[in-house]
């Protein structure tokens, strides 16, 4: 939308300004760049929540999962929570397969969270690692990194899995 009436502004200003208006135009068109830019760059990072796809970062068979419902808060899921998903790709061989309703833990979230000694954390991609009923993970391995905060919620068994705790 801020690309089309950008456009519509420097068509405007091109004919009110006559031989000027190649100037205005050339202006309006490197404004255009600069805004494009500027809503990339502050695009905000939010909750997980419904429909978001995740990626699985353990060896049960899923590859991507569509959450469902995140079970803790109201506005969505962030590190360490657990959430209901709905797996949409998945390896042929694997222990879960595609369309299954499963349960998943948050191990790494776009979306920054502070830490108690002011830093802050995050991730470039959401991903998630499958879990049972009672919170035991499907796979036997986890790839990638995994924040410590897990161990306050009492993830310590993915923490055990993890190749490197962030």
């Amino acid at each position: 939308m801020a690309a089309s009436l950008i456009s519509k502004c420097s068509r405007a200003s091109s004919s009110l300004l006559g031989g000027l208006g190649n100037n205005v135009s050339g202006l309006l068109g490197s404004s255009h760049q600069i805004i494009n830019n500027n809503i990339m760059s502050q695009q905000q990072r939010t909750f997980i929540q419904m429909r978001t796809v995740l990626k699985v970062v353990d060896n049960s068979g899923a590859k991507k999962v569509m959450c469902i419902q995140a079970l803790k808060g109201k506005k969505g899921a962030r590190l360490g929570d657990t959430i209901v998903a709905s797996v949409k790709e998945a390896m042929p061989n694997g222990k879960v397969k595609k369309g299954k309703v499963v349960y998943g833990v948050v191990v790494r979230a776009a979306m920054q969270r502070g830490r108690c000694d002011g830093s802050e954390v995050k991730f470039d991609d959401n991903a998630v690692v499958l879990v049972d009923k009672q919170g035991q993970p499907i796979g036997t391995r986890v790839f990638g990194p995994v924040p410590h905060e897990l161990r306050k919620k009492k993830h310590v068994k993915i923490l055990t899995l993890a190749e490197h705790i962030a």
